[in-house]
Parts: structure tokens; sequence; C-alpha cells
């Protein structure tokens, strides 16, 4: 399992309540593309969606199908089960996720 260094993610917006998933998974692709040093576009034309839609994925607009998380996943060369690891982080109560099992 790859090494997962979390950080506590910026939200889209400043709604109150728990985040929402599709928002989580929206800031968790747009860190990890950015974090690659890869343009919207790039990723994009990779996992074969509009860079209009994937932007709006990227900000919690628009839920991702499991077949296109797993398309951009593949466009980003990071696994599906990471990505649900980061969003599954975000979006837990603190302390109600054992960190030990993200390290191994």
């Amino acid at each position: 399992m790859p090494n997962i260094q979390m950080t506590t993610l910026p939200r889209p917006d400043h709604r109150s309540g728990p985040p929402l998933l599709r928002e989580t998974l929206g800031t968790v692709l747009r860190g990890l593309r950015g974090d690659s040093g890869r343009t919207l576009r790039d990723v994009a034309d990779a996992a074969r969606v509009s860079p209009g839609y994937l932007s709006e994925i990227e900000r919690g607009r628009k839920e991702a199908s499991s077949e296109l998380l797993a398309s951009i996943s593949g466009a980003l060369d990071v696994s599906l089960g990471e990505i649900l690891i980061r969003a599954a982080l975000e979006v837990s109560p603190p302390g109600t996720v054992a960190e030990p099992v993200l390290a191994a």
C-alpha cells in the first residue's frame, strides 16, 4: 500500500454540517492532480472526460460514477483505494479512523 500523507483539505464552500462526499472526492482529486503537476485538460484527456465535467467534479458540483472515478484514478496514476481512503479520512469525525491502517 502506498504511503499516504493526509492533510486537512480546504472545503469548496462554507456550508455548515458535514462535508458532502462529492465535495470531498472533488477536493481529493484536485489535490492529487495539483500534486502531480498535471493540468485539468491533461487528466481529462487521459480519463476520457471533458475538462469542464472534470472541473465540476473537482469543485464538488457533480457526482462521479464509479466507472468515471476509476478512469480518473487511472489517469492520475493513483489507485482508486487511495482516493477513497483520503476521502474517508476527510469525512470521518476526528478519532474514528485509525491512522496506522493508512501507514501500513
